[in-house]
C-alpha cells in the first residue's frame, strides 16, 4: 500500500498520524509511507526522527481580519494544493490520511483530485475547521470522541475509534523508564508538562511544586516547561531562592514521552486529546487543567470523560489555585490506595485497538 499521512502544527496532530503510519508498516512492511507537513512547523523536527520521509507544502488558516490577509491566506492554500498535486503525481498514493491542522486542506484536496481513498481522524470532542471543510472529500471520518459526530453534515461517514496512540506507550515499563531517566525506583514522581508549546499557567504551578518537592524526601519532579518558557522558569525559581536538587529535572522539551509517562505516579497537564489518550494508556492518575480558549471548550470535555470515571482531578483555569494543587499532590503522596484507584480508573478510559480498527477500515475499502 502506498500511503500519504498528513497533519501538522502541534504534536496533537502529528503523533496520531505517526501512530497510524506505524500500524500500517507493522501490518504491511512492504508499504511505502510519505508524510506531508507544513513549512516552519514542528513536524520538520519530529517526522524524520520517526523514520518517515517528509515533504513540505504551503498551508494556512483562512484569515478574515482584512481583505489583504484573506487574499494572502487563499493564495497560500492554492499554492499548497498545487504543490500537493505534484507530490500526488510523483508518489501515486492509494490512500491519504489527514489528522488535523490546516496542512490537511491542500493535501486531502489534492489526494481526492488524484483519486486516492481519503480519510480523516478528528481527535477532539469538538471538530476542527479543517476536518469539517474536508468532509465531502473523504470516505470516512474516524473520531477520537463520539460526540464529535454532530459537527459533520453526514454523520454516517463518521466512526468512533478513539485516539491513535503509538505502540511505545502501550509497551512502556515503569522500572525500565525510571532506570533510563535516573529516577529512584521508590520515589513518588510528579510529571508536569504543558504540551509542545508549554503553558504559562501550568509553569506557575510548577514553580510552586519545586518548593514542595525540595522539602520532601522520596519525591521527584519532572518539569516540562516548553522551549519558550524554560529560561524564565529557571530565573523565577532562582529569584525565589529555590535550590533544585538531583530529584528535579527541568526540561524545555519532552522528547521521550512514553518513558516520562511510564516513570510517573502523577501527571499534571492540559487536556488535549492526545495528552489524555497517552496518559490513560499509561494508566496514570492526573490533574488536568483544560485550556480555557480551546475551540468549543473541547479540552474540558476531553478531561471530563476521565474525571467522571474517577481517573483525574479536573480543574478549570478559573478555579486553579496553586495551594489546592499542592494539597492534592500531598493527598495522593500519602494515600497510595487512592492513587492506585485513580490509576486504574484512568486506564479504563484508554483507547483500545484504535490503530487496528483504522487499518481494518482502510483495507475494507481497498479496490
Amino acid at each position: 500500500m502506498r500511503v500519504i499521512v498528513t497533519g501538522g502544527g502541534t504534536g496533537g496532530h502529528i503523533y496520531p498520524a505517526l501512530a497510524i503510519a506505524d500500524k500500517i508498516m507493522e501490518r504491511e512492511p512492504d508499504s511505502e509511507v510519505l508524510y506531508i507537513g507544513n513549512y516552519g512547523c514542528i513536524e520538520e523536527e519530529i517526522v524524520p526522527k520517526a523514520g518517515y520521509d517528509l515533504r513540505l507544502v504551503a498551508a494556512s488558516s483562512i484569515d478574515r481580519r482584512s481583505l489583504k490577509r484573506l487574499f494572502n491566506s487563499g493564495k497560500e492554500i492554492l499554492q499548497g494544493i498545487s504543490q500537493s498535486k505534484r507530490i500526488m503525481k510523483e508518489f501515486r498514493p492509494d490512500v491519504v490520511i489527514g489528522t488535523g491542522g490546516f496542512v490537511c486542506v491542500p493535501v486531502v484536496i489534492a489526494g481526492h483530485s488524484f483519486g486516492a481513498r481519503c480519510y480523516l481522524h478528528e481527535q477532539n470532542a469538538y471538530a476542527g475547521a479543517a476536518n469539517k471543510l474536508l468532509e465531502s472529500r473523504v470516505k470516512r471520518i474516524f473520531l477520537g470522541f463520539g460526540d464529535a459526530a454532530k459537527y459533520f453534515k453526514d454523520e454516517s461517514k463518521t466512526m468512533y475509534v478513539g485516539n491513535p496512540v503509538r505502540k511505545a506507550f502501550y509497551d512502556a515499563d515503569r522500572a525500565i523508564a525510571r532506570r533510563r531517566l535516573g529516577i529512584p525506583e521508590d520515589d513518588f514522581v510528579i510529571f508536569l508538562f504543558g504540551g509542545s508549546q508549554g503553558s504559562e499557567i501550568l509553569n506557575e504551578v510548577g514553580i510552586e511544586i519545586l518548593k514542595t518537592v525540595n522539602s520532601h524526601k522520596g519525591m521527584s519532579f519532572i518539569f516540562g516547561t516548553g522551549k519558550r518558557h524554560c529560561g524564565f522558569v529557571k530565573e523565577e525559581a532562582a529569584a525565589k531562592g529555590i535550590q533544585t536538587g538531583s530529584n528535579v529535572m527541568i526540561k524545555d522539551y519532552i522528547d521521550n514521552m512514553p518513558d516520562h509517562l511510564a516513570a510517573s505516579d502523577l501527571v499534571i497537564s492540559r487536556s488535549g486529546a492526545l495528552s489524555v489518550a497517552e496518559t490513560t494508556v499509561c494508566g496514570k492518575a492526573s490533574i488536568m487543567v483544560p485550556f480555557a480558549e480551546a475551540a468549543g471548550n473541547h479540552q474540558y470535555y476531553n478531561a471530563k470523560a476521565v474525571a467522571d470515571n474517577g481517573g483525574c482531578y479536573l480543574i478549570e483555569e478559573s478555579d486553579l489555585d496553586k495551594e489546592d494543587v499542592i494539597r492534592k499532590i500531598l493527598k495522593l503522596y500519602n494515600d497510595r490506595e487512592l492513587l492506585s484507584r485513580m490509576s486504574r480508573a484512568a486506564l479504563e478510559c484508554a483507547p483500545v485497538n484504535t490503530c487496528d480498527t483504522i487499518y481494518a477500515e482502510i483495507k475494507k475499502n481497498e479496490r
